[in-house]
């Protein structure tokens, strides 16, 4: 089965923060880190996890994951799907991230960064060398469109919500931008550099007249990045070529990347006729999210020959959390007993011996793996620091919050599934919920019911699952959708149930708000597929915005990783701590692996083909 499903989204959000202040104005920057100094220097030569000697050329070509087709180009309105990599491959930034620290960036379109002491505003100077694939030159106005589009709602409402606090944005001169900003808030100086900038002749037409920003399908984006669109055959592939005339090709946060000539994605229908295709040359390397798989497809005389190569590459990336989330739009759901008793039905241990090779470990945490999990302070009690934000919150805030905090329920022994049962039929006994007339009923009769929405993925998980819930009396049905329905079903937050993966990060910020704010509750498209509206929860995230030390940082987030898993919203899945690749022989990569990195990011980004 799986392990964590990749981001919908096409590149990864990066966190943000300030530097520390002094005394002047304002002060130039190469890069700007959380808190304290960037890791690498002014001037410095290249990325420590990149090989800045990789040899340029050949053809990579890969099959994404889960993507069957696409219908559009703008990986940034809200509706269809777009086509795979095009964040990496088209679309820059102000600065860019790196990849062996936490939030920490540099200039990329900006060659300089001014951060006022007040916290307030921040200054970028675009690159005079930076131009688009058309050759007209990036300009501060460039900027601006870009962020007065992805505010409107044209674009999806993600980016309102991770753009929400900024107050201003004026053109100081030619290339030239300024923020300006609501809140004193360590995460928005990066969240502005790291927006994707477009230029507004995108969508323009021979006539002069421009297509609607969301309306936007198979026009060619008018972007700055290492490569173009050459070619593409939406059910079946699409192919990138370097754009022989890329401005940035010999910076410092650009040398040793972007090394392949054409980057090819092929895309197949499912994921049997995907990995038949790998192993009998369609492309060069694969990705895989299912242990089973892993562990008993990779096989072969091309895996014995050396010619196809199986390897996992190690990572720190923080889990995040995977799991079924409940929704509380319905009523269902919303006695927090039933939620209880519905996490006990899942059976860990024996999805782990059966389905998964014994390759995943359980999740207990929204930020499994890091110094952020509420479960990792001693006895998994609140601490200090912790207990200065949640004891003025007391009074909306469940009891278990302050207690102990519960790992998932287990079936190791002594415990097991019988006695797991047994605890959620009385949860759903005091809950109302009787069994009588062959089902779990309550009062009015009415069954216990409800629909475990799923586009296929998830179908082993999802009958383990349902066959725990039916000995309870739960009707519970897996209805399973084309991709296209899927998504337009999550985004109207039309489903009861379904398996949700919420990204890793090391240092949260304006995500949260997308995810778990009271504003977000009923906008569609948003992340907050859990429906959760606690003012409590709000409080805590503003802790988290507001934080100015890494220390007040952890404390913040650990409260609300307290708060969410005393709520029993989501019944937690599993994760592994290692990226599964195969790939055929005759590519290199660096020897240095990058510490917080997605797999496909890295293979398109740092790997060469050898001559």
């Amino acid at each position: 089965m799986n392990s964590p499903r990749p981001s919908p989204l096409n590149g990864p959000r990066l966190a943000a923060a300030l530097l520390c202040l002094c005394s002047s104005p304002a002060f130039a920057a190469h890069g700007i880190a959380q808190y304290g100094e960037p890791k690498y220097p002014a001037g410095f030569d290249h990325f420590g996890y990149v090989n800045p000697q990789a040899p340029k050329g050949g053809t990579l070509t890969l099959s994404p994951v889960q993507q069957p087709s696409y219908d559009k180009f703008n990986p940034f309105s809200l509706k269809g799907i777009a086509a795979p990599d095009l964040g990496p491959m088209l679309f820059e930034s102000l600065a860019t991230g790196s990849s062996d620290e936490i939030a920490s960036v540099y200039g990329l379109l900006a060659d300089d960064i001014r951060l006022a002491p007040d916290r307030l505003s921040v200054v970028f100077h675009i690159n005079p060398k930076a131009h688009f694939s058309n050759g007209a030159p990036v300009l501060a106005q460039d900027v601006k469109d870009s962020f007065d589009t992805l505010v409107s709602k044209l674009a999806s409402p993600l980016f309102r919500s991770m753009y929400a606090d900024v107050a201003k944005v004026t053109v100081m001169s030619e290339r030239e931008i300024r923020f300006e900003f609501k809140v004193p808030n360590a995460e928005l100086p990066l969240i502005v550099a790291t927006m994707p900038v477009f230029s507004k002749d995108w969508g323009r037409q021979p006539d002069g007249s421009v297509t609607p920003f969301d309306k936007l399908a198979y026009e060619k984006p008018v972007s700055s990045g290492p490569y173009l669109i050459e070619k593409f055959d939406p059910g079946r592939s699409i192919t990138y070529r370097r754009d022989p005339n890329y401005w940035g090709k010999d910076l410092n946060v650009r040398k040793g990347m972007f090394n392949f000539d054409r980057i090819v994605h092929q895309l197949y229908r499912d994921d049997t006729a995907q990995l038949e295709g790998f192993k009998a040359g369609d492309f060069d390397v694969s990705f895989e999210f299912r242990a089973k798989n892993w562990a008993r497809g990779y096989q072969g005389p091309r895996f014995r020959s050396g010619e196809l190569i199986k390897h996992e590459f190690p990572h720190h990336n923080g889990a995040g959390m995977q799991g079924f989330v409940m929704n509380l739009r319905r009523p269902l759901f919303q006695d927090i007993r039933v939620r209880k008793a519905l996490a006990l039905a899942i059976d860990f241990e024996w999805m782990n011996r059966q389905l998964f090779f014994g390759q995943y470990t359980r999740l207990n945490s929204y930020f499994f793996d890091t110094e952020l999990a509420a479960i990792g302070t001693p006895g998994s009690l609140p601490r200090t620091d912790e207990l200065k934000l949640l004891e003025p919150l007391r009074a909306q805030l469940l009891p278990s919050v302050f207690a102990p905090l519960p790992p998932p329920a287990s079936t190791a022994p002594p415990s097991s599934l019988r006695d797991n049962l047994r605890k959620a039929r009385a949860l759903l006994e005091e809950a109302g919920w009787h069994y009588r007339d062959g089902a779990l009923r309550n009062d009015k009769g009415e069954p216990f019911a409800f629909e475990l929405l799923d586009n296929g993925v998830m179908s082993r998980v999802n009958g383990a699952y349902i066959r725990n819930l039916e000995r309870l009396g739960i009707r519970a049905t897996e209805r399973i959708t084309d991709n296209a329905l899927y998504q337009k079903r999550v985004e109207d937050f039309d489903y009861d149930m379904i398996d949700v993966p919420y990204p890793a990060t090391q240092s949260p910020g304006n995500e949260l708000m997308d995810r778990f704010a009271s504003q977000s509750a009923e906008v569609k498209g948003s992340e907050n597929y859990v429906g959760l509206r606690s003012p409590a929860v709000d409080s805590i995230i503003q802790s988290v915005l507001g934080a100015s030390t890494r220390a007040d940082l952890v404390a913040a987030a650990r409260a609300l990783d307290r708060v969410l898993m005393a709520g029993f919203y989501i019944v937690p899945h599993y994760t592994s701590t290692t990226h599964r690749v195969a790939y055929r022989r005759g590519f290199g990569f660096p020897e240095t692996l990058p510490l917080y990195y997605r797999a496909d990011d890295w293979v398109v980004t740092t790997w060469w083909k050898e001559p």
